[in-house]
């Protein structure tokens, strides 16, 4: 009998005879599959890009690419630690790139702890909101209209487009230019 045959056959007895590990909770050495690295951590991510993004679709689509990235790399043998850290490091590199392609220029920093704590606990300068007016008044009339509708009201792009009565690819061009000019704005207002 040739040597890999023997070896598949060996290998399979012992597949057999060996107890299948039993599924468990998650410890702090690690998790028992994909399944629980995503239930244990979505809501820690999604909370985390929301507080980032504040709205909801983009902060979805974000959680999304951060587990989409990070699935082949990462082992499910490493520890909840090592997890967890890598996520965070992933989304790290998601952000910079939705930031990167929405706003034309990186955000790397994350505080991972503050940004959860704060959005949790719903804390929120309360000169926000009128900050946030002051901002939207200086603008044009349609770039106030698409941050509105896609910032403030929680729209998709398509539906954005849709109240508009424009196509897709022009709420995206009309987003980014109106987020340029509102940055530049906040750059010239006292904070």
């Amino acid at each position: 009998m040739p040597v890999a045959q023997r070896f598949r056959r060996k290998s399979a007895e012992q597949d057999e005879a060996a107890p299948r590990p039993r599924l468990h909770a998650v410890g702090a050495d690690g998790y028992p599959d994909w399944e629980a690295v995503y239930r244990d951590n979505v809501d820690r991510l999604y909370r985390l890009m929301f507080s980032k993004v504040g709205n909801r679709p983009d902060a979805e689509d974000l959680t999304t690419e951060v587990f989409l990235t990070a699935l082949r790399p990462l082992r499910v043998s490493a520890s909840v630690g090592e997890v967890r850290a890598y996520l965070l490091a992933t989304a790290r590199t998601v952000l910079a790139g939705h930031w990167r392609r929405t706003l034309g220029r990186e955000i790397t920093t994350l505080d991972e702890e503050r940004d959860v704590a704060a959005f949790e606990a719903g804390a929120i300068d309360p000169r926000t909101p009128a900050r946030a007016e002051a901002i939207l008044a200086q603008l044009p009339e349609r770039y106030g209209r698409i941050l509105r509708l896609r910032f403030l009201q929680a729209c998709s792009l398509k539906e954005a487009a849709a109240e508009l009565d424009i196509t897709v690819g022009n709420a995206k061009v009309l987003q980014h230019r109106a987020l340029r000019q509102a940055a530049q704005v906040a750059e010239g207002m006292e904070p």
